[in-house]
Parts: C-alpha cells; structure tokens; sequence
C-alpha cells in the first residue's frame, strides 16, 4: 500500500548528555520516512535548501524512498538546534531558522495523487488541508500538530481534524487542546471533533490508543542508555503507519499492532543520535523487539 507523508526536512544541531552532532539529517519527514519504509512503500513531500547535501537524498533514495515530491529551492534549509538536560524529558531549542520551509507550498507530484495512506507531520493546518484536497484517493489519514498551531492557529486546526481519521499527539498537547488534564477526557473530546483514533504519546511512559474498542495501552521499552529523543515522535508514527499500510487494514488489531510496531521503532531511534541507528537496523531486530515487547506486557 502507497504511504504518503508530508511535513519538514531539516539540518539538525544536537547535544545530549551522552554527545553532541551538527549539521545532522533531521526533520518529521526523514524520521516518519525511514521508519515507515521497512514496512512499506513510502512517497516522501518536503523542501530543502540549495545548502542541503545530496548525500542526504541519496540515502533517503537508496532506502526505496520516492524523493519525487522533495523540491530543491535556492536559500538555506530548515535547521533547528536543541539542548538536552540530563534526564532527557527536559529540552532547550537553541534556534530554530526556518530558511526555505517558511515558504514551503506542498505540491504533490502526479504520480502521489492516488496514496491511500496519508501522514500531515507537523506543519501549519492550512497546508495539510492542501494536501487533502490532492490526496483524492486516500484512504487513511493521521496527522501531528503541536502547541503553535494550537494556540495560534485554531480555527484552522479544527477544519483540518474534522477531515482526518487518526491525531498523533503528545500529553502536553492534548491537554491544550482541550483543556483538560485527564486524558481519557481528553481523548473524548479529541474524537468528537473528528479524528476517530486517537494516539497519545507519553515519552517514557509510553502511549495510548483510544477508538472505538476502548483504550489500548503501550509501553516504552526500557532501554540501557538512551543518547537522543530527537525524532522519536515521529518515528513512531512512521512505524505505526507503515504497519498499517503493510496490513492493509485498519480495524482494531491492526491499529493495536501497529502502536507496538511505532513503539518499537522509536525505541531504536533514541539509541544513537539523528538517524543512525535507523540507518542500520535490519527487520530481524525489529521483529525482535516486537517479539519483546509482546513479552513485556503479556500476563
């Protein structure tokens, strides 16, 4: 099945307790794509700089990523630059220069048009909303938002979640969304808006599922040592719909299944800076930790 996403392409600045890297492959797009192409046929939209290296996009290639729908414009790409404190939950952006992605316009190419699963990464809910209006033949959408285009945007968040089937988001920000710190009212109030599945990342402690059956819960997997969270959301969207795709299917053990598939992924991205650990991974190791996961929370 076609898995489409759209959203940032960025040059990363990080520094953790365990290192610091510069100038590393970053952005919602790369993550969710990586991720997502060990289970299925990703087709990528984004924009870059004329700064950008092309050895980044040939690695994007190399993996069976369709590049066709990342435009090349003359300026500086998307960097972003982050800081984090020793336990890795607390983060300080250091800049954030948004370059060519200031004026990102996603057109999807012709061959794109007819992608049945869709993911709208973390971009201004107008331009997701360009994307549905191309997107004709999609069958299922998740889409990600964050606490700007919450608080700034809101009229235009609320077109976009009544048109998507699935939101992909964190505590913090479901809790702004709608006003609530219980996230079973949260969830609620989520869904009654449009999206019928709901998704609640919370770092550590894992995530949670809420449709239609009833709320699934997910762990995080404990981990030795972790170097950088950078990503990680993202990733595990790209595992979570990348296994739908693959399944073909989205009923409720597919979408169970497919949290411990993103789960799994993101637990591979925190291990090493950037995407490097996803750069290596094989799908022994990620049925593996599937596998280990099922142990983890069967009784």
């Amino acid at each position: 099945m076609s898995l489409l996403v759209v959203g940032s392409i960025a040059l990363d600045d990080v520094e953790s307790p365990a290192g610091r890297v510069e100038d590393a492959l970053g952005g919602a797009t790369c993550y969710f794509a990586v991720a997502a192409q060990y289970f299925t046929q990703v087709r990528a939209v984004g924009v870059v700089g004329d700064d950008f290296p092309a050895e980044h996009l040939d690695f994007l290639a190399a993996r069976g990523i369709d590049i066709a729908g990342i435009a090349r414009e003359p300026g500086r790409s998307f960097r972003w630059g982050g800081r984090y404190h020793e336990s890795l939950n607390d983060r300080d952006t250091l800049f954030t220069e948004l370059g060519v992605f200031e004026a990102f316009d996603p057109t999807l190419p012709e061959s794109y048009l007819d992608s049945e699963y869709v993911f709208l990464a973390n971009i201004h809910p107008s331009l997701q909303q360009r994307v549905l209006e191309q997107a004709v033949r999609r069958r299922f959408v998740a889409m990600d938002t964050m606490n700007f285009w919450i608080e700034g945007t809101r009229e235009e968040l609320d077109h976009t979640l009544a048109r998507v089937d699935a939101l992909v988001i964190n505590d913090a920000e479901a809790h702004l969304l709608t006003g609530t710190t219980n996230l079973v009212h949260a969830a609620r109030a989520i869904r009654s808006m449009g999206p019928e599945t709901v998704i609640i990342k919370r770092g550590e402690f894992g995530a949670l599922l809420f449709d239609s059956q009833g709320i699934f819960a997910a762990p995080a997997f404990p981990l030795e040592e972790v170097r950088d969270p950078t990503g990680a959301g993202d990733t595990f969207a790209g595992g979570f719909m990348g296994a739908l795709a693959r399944a073909g299917s989205v009923d409720a053990a597919s979408l169970r299944k497919a949290v411990i598939y993103g789960s799994a992924m993101a637990s591979f991205c925190v291990e090493r800076f950037s995407l490097d650990r996803l750069r290596e991974l094989t799908r022994d190791e990620i049925e593996s930790r599937f596998e280990a996961f099922y142990t983890l929370t069967r009784f």
